[in-house]
């Protein structure tokens, strides 16, 4: 049966994460967008431990809210935690982090999603896809029911042919008590999309009142909170937006009745346990093929990699307000379950802890991002678009910011407008997608600040500053909103002259002289100069901003200047149609490399692995000649 003669503009596969904010973002374009899940009940799920943010990960989620997402309000109302992770640290690397009642997220998101216009929501599993040559033109579901759409975005996390380990035992699905997706995959290989296997795994769930908490240590949330969203840009009812039915979602006030986490370690009876086990596990027995999180490893891993290390730091999360049970984080393991028991009792304040659920490993397929062009969309089928681990990644955040760019660039194929590129000097999203589209990945990909080359730059607070002109291009944010974003930036250009212009009191040269030497200097004298009231009565994330920048000013220009150095190979698109095999002058392993990848600009060609900076000279010569059509270069 065919539901819908008239096809949706986009269709969204899966409602994970990155499905919700690609539906999201579809819709509020104004395009018609149809969510497709499984199963409605498990909307945003939390699928691992019940938090959102991190190191480069709050900087992400405050990057999703600054080009319209939902990510950061979603958080900051459904929030019991907050704590601002290396806060001793410069401005630059502190990252928001916030524990959430897992429940509450789920179900706000899944309310917002049911009353955004121009969405529909519906459960029915997609089994397959349906082309017209080339080009995707719909899915096919479980149901018997297809669905026609101009475009597809697929985000199926880990349900792809998914399979959960316990030791010996293995169980079909994406996450325990789900199901698996197991004839979708079939229709990408159909299509000549390459699909390989990767695994992540989870802790286990311990009911709380079985805990001995005074043996732990306690960390309490910060008195206050850094919120996710960007609330001076707001209008006052999107906190609690009632609409206009009278339906009202659940949350309260960020930073409210906040609850504890604990920490406790590992111990040598827990290590004894896991090495004398590891041939019981399914990742040490070779029961799984896929490969794991380098970054976020198992127990096994880590008594293994690290055998040095004597003790491993593990740490109870609340999994909401009102459920009494607990995420063990760092406890991720794939032993048998009578393995996990002892491990679980062997560790200070667990002795007699109750596992309400079990540890276990997933594998499931992925398709290597590296078939994707910048705007997610595949290289292989027109109008088919992929986000979040599908494509190799790990975090809810990493796949919430794909989901976004991916719905919004569905939106603009459908429109035949450019689509949304965020470059890696913009922010975090931009470092991730390039990361991903251009080097692939073989391992679950995590964003850290370390990946970013301009990281100075993406300091959390600015997130909207860095992204403003595609909030504008796109259309992603509300008129009124984004007249405040553009005052806010007047705003923070205008304090940023007028400190740099204008003299101190006491002969300390201007202000930014004088508030560089307070903070960067070690003579005890060098103290912050009396501000102007009129500057301290600007709202508090303005100041924050504009001290940064005055305070880190020589930092950021340096930056700044490698980046405008750059930019013009960045800004240099390469024609689609160039045979990069006909190209003369170019190495064969260069032209074979090209023509895989398919780069967008001559920026993203040069950070492909195997070409080197005399092709990129060949490629410029052949683009600014005008000759892109497999032609040769002009003779030397």
């Amino acid at each position: 049966m065919i539901y819908n003669q008239a096809p949706f503009d986009v269709i969204v596969c899966g409602a994970g994460h990155a499905g919700c904010e690609a539906a999201l973002a579809a819709a509020r374009m104004g395009a018609s967008t149809l969510l497709l899940t499984g199963n409605i009940d498990t909307i945003a799920q939390m699928s691992c431990n019940p938090a959102i943010g991190g190191q480069a990960k709050g900087q992400m989620v405050r990057e999703i809210d600054a080009l319209g997402g939902e990510m950061g309000i979603n958080t900051d109302v459904t929030a019991i935690q907050f704590r601002l992770l290396n806060e001793s640290k410069g401005p630059a690397v502190q990252s928001p982090r916030a524990q959430c009642d897992k429940k509450a997220y789920q179900f706000r998101l899944k309310h917002t999603l049911e009353l955004q216009p121009n969405l529909q929501v519906f459960q029915a599993t997609v089994t397959g896809l349906i082309f017209s040559g080339q080009k995707v033109t719909g899915v096919r579901t479980n149901l018997d029911i297809e669905f026609h759409g101009l475009t597809v975005v697929v985000t199926t996390g880990t349900f792809l042919r998914g399979l959960m380990h316990i030791g010996q035992n293995k169980n079909e699905g994406g996450r325990l008590g789900d199901f698996s997706a197991k004839t979708l995959s079939t229709s990408f290989l159909e299509a000549g999309i390459e699909l390989r296997r990767l695994k992540t795994g989870t802790p286990p769930r311990l009911l709380g009142r079985t805990l001995d908490f005074s043996k732990m240590e306690e960390q309490r949330g910060d008195a206050s909170p850094t919120r996710f969203a960007f609330y001076d840009s707001r209008d006052p009812e999107d906190l609690f937006h009632v609409e206009q039915t009278g339906e009202q979602r659940i949350g309260w006030a960020p930073g409210v009745n906040q609850v504890s986490c604990w920490m406790t370690h590992t111990t040598a009876d827990t290590g004894q346990l896991v090495r004398d086990n590891l041939h019981k596990s399914a990742m040490y027995s070779g029961e799984i093929e896929g490969v794991g999180p380098r970054y976020c490893p198992s127990i096994e891993d880590k008594f293994v990699r690290f055998a040095d290390k004597p003790r491993h730091l593990l740490f109870l999360e609340p999994e909401g307000r009102s459920t009494n049970e607990y995420y063990v984080n760092g406890l991720s393991t794939s032993l048998p379950f009578d393995i996990q028991i002892q491990m679980v009792h062997s560790v200070p304040g667990l002795e007699h802890a109750q596992l309400l659920r079990p540890a276990y490993a997933v594998e499931y397929d992925f398709a290597p991002p590296t078939q994707l062009f910048a705007s997610l969309e595949s290289k292989k089928v027109e109008n088919l678009f992929f986000a979040g681990q599908i494509n190799g990644t790990s975090g809810y955040e990493e796949a919430a910011s794909q989901g976004l760019i991916a719905g919004v660039n569905a939106v603009n194929k459908v429109r035949n407008q450019p689509p949304l590129v965020i470059g890696r000097h913009e922010g975090y999203i931009g470092v991730l997608i390039d990361d991903l589209v251009t080097k692939g990945t073989n391992e679950p990909y995590r964003m850290f600040t370390s990946r970013a080359e301009y990281r100075l730059l993406f300091n959390h607070g600015s997130a909207e500053l860095r992204l403003l002109h595609h909030a504008r291009a796109h259309g992603l944010v509300s008129s009124t909103r984004l007249t405040r974003m553009e005052e806010s930036k007047r705003q923070t250009e205008h304090w940023i002259g007028f400190l740099e212009g204008t003299k101190a009191p006491a002969g300390q040269g201007t202000f930014g002289d004088a508030i560089r030497r307070a903070i960067t200097g070690t003579n005890s004298t060098h103290v912050l100069p009396a501000l102007p009231t009129e500057f301290l009565s600007q709202p508090e994330a303005l100041r924050q901003e504009v001290m940064y920048r005055v305070s880190h000013q020589g930092y950021l220009s340096r930056e700044q200047r490698q980046i405008d150095k750059l930019s013009e190979i960045e800004k240099i698109k390469i024609p689609p149609h160039i045979d990069f095999l006909q190209v003369r002058g170019l190495r064969k392993e260069s032209a074979l490399k090209l023509a895989e990848m398919r780069p967008y600009t001559l920026g993203q060609a040069s950070r492909i692995s195997g070409v080197n900076p005399a092709d990129i000279s060949i490629l410029m010569i052949l683009i600014e000649a005008g000759r892109g059509g497999g032609g040769k270069p002009p003779a030397a």
